[in-house]
């Protein structure tokens, strides 16, 4: 009895033990300090520190593991079944989508509430034309997994890309320090997909990010994504990044993170991702939540995702109310803290439509204390892709 209690124990331990990415070891040997985010042991910080690493990525090239993601491929007989398998679950326009070329979208609910957002890459390969490569975030892709699978018609499937490593490479240093060790990449544009040789490595590589930068997604075999890493660690611009500057870069180019400022109860619509949805998808509809979402289209929602820059140095955090100057509540901050680039706190939030325009005054309750805001457009500081 005894034993099997011991059995039990152990296994317990094991399920809540975090993962490591294949990068783990480096991470450690590196000094950064490790935190568990998504069921992963992630660097959240090496010794320079996060203001360090966050300008560094501004003015240099910032690395990062972002090997937690979920990375899949949705597989059928031709582009066409595999487009509109996957355009019955999300609101872009997978169909038009290019060869070579990558989408932002959102899995969505049957309310038009966001389940997740993801990235969705078309092979530049004819021989791979029936595959979509999918990205989605690491938090959330057992739940996505399922969800996908079980509304998938039989022929096409899905297939988990658990073998692979991913890591971003972010900053106007990135595309030198890239096309150093793989040529091609340098002729790549914006939001475009490539398989290419990485230090002689076979990659999957994207020219996007989530930093606001300019950069690069490079996706190998786990078994050899530490040989990139090693390779562009190699040049001296390129320094590795945690998840402390990831989060302070994204914020300051007004991008969403799941489970802050989007989630199942927020639409496209109200996050401002309007622009996600292609002409075609607005007009015929076809996904979940399309009524809901059409509406809000055509009429405005009720609520309007907006950035706001409150006065002095104080941050406003997650939660914070955001109220009128005459004390009535009209919204929450979703994500919130000091800009290093733009030297003064910045926030982003959801508020009624009536208060939503720039330059709108509102004031955000830290503490409780009234912290005076101006609604401001987004990004905080400018992005820099490589249209």
């Amino acid at each position: 009895m005894a034993a099997d209690v011991d059995v039990a124990a152990a296994a317990q331990a094991e399920a809540a033990a975090p993962l490591k990415t294949p990068l783990h070891a480096r991470h450690v040997a590196l000094g950064a300090r490790m935190v568990p985010f998504a069921g992963y042991d992630m660097p959240v910080q090496y010794p320079t520190g996060i203001l360090t690493e966050h300008n560094w990525t501004r003015e240099k090239a910032g690395l990062f593991d972002v090997s937690h993601m979920g990375q899949a491929f949705l597989i059928g007989p031709d582009h066409e079944t595999t487009a509109r398998a996957l355009e019955a679950l999300i609101p872009a326009d997978i169909l038009n989508l290019a060869p070579g070329k990558q989408r932002y979208s959102q899995l969505l609910n049957e309310e038009g509430g966001i389940l997740d957002d993801l990235m969705v890459s078309r092979s530049l390969d004819e021989d791979e034309d029936g595959a979509l490569y999918l990205v989605v975030n690491a938090a959330c892709k057992t739940q996505d997994y399922a969800h996908i699978e079980a509304r998938l018609p039989a022929n096409v499937k899905l297939v988990r890309a658990e073998h692979r490593g991913l890591i971003a490479l972010q900053g106007p240093a990135a595309e030198q320090a890239l096309a150093a060790i793989a040529p091609e990449a340098a002729a790549m544009g914006f939001m475009s997909q490539r398989t290419i040789r990485v230090a002689g490595i076979k990659a999957n590589v994207s020219r996007s990010g989530y930093t606001g930068e300019d950069g690069y997604e490079i996706s190998a075999a786990a078994s050899r994504i530490g040989e990139i890493w090693d390779t562009l660690l190699l040049d001296e611009s390129v320094k590795p990044i945690g998840l402390g500057a990831r989060d302070s870069l994204r914020l300051e180019a007004g991008l969403c993170l799941y489970g802050h400022d989007i989630d199942t109860t927020t639409s496209p619509v109200e996050a401002g991702l309007t622009w996600s949805i292609q002409k075609r998808r607005r007009e015929e509809g076809g996904f979940p939540g399309a009524a809901r979402i059409q509406r809000e289209l055509a009429e405005g929602p009720a609520r309007i995702r907006v950035g706001l820059l409150p006065e002095g140095r104080a941050p406003a955090r997650e939660g914070a109310e955001i109220a009128t100057p005459e004390g009535e509540t009209v919204g929450t901050v979703t994500s919130g803290g000091f800009g290093p680039t733009l030297n003064a706190p910045c926030a982003m939030g959801y508020v009624a439509r009536a208060h939503a325009a720039p330059g709108t005054r509102l004031d955000l309750i830290v503490r409780g204390r009234n912290l005076p805001a101006t609604v401001a457009p987004m990004p905080f500081v400018p992005n820099r892709y490589k249209r």
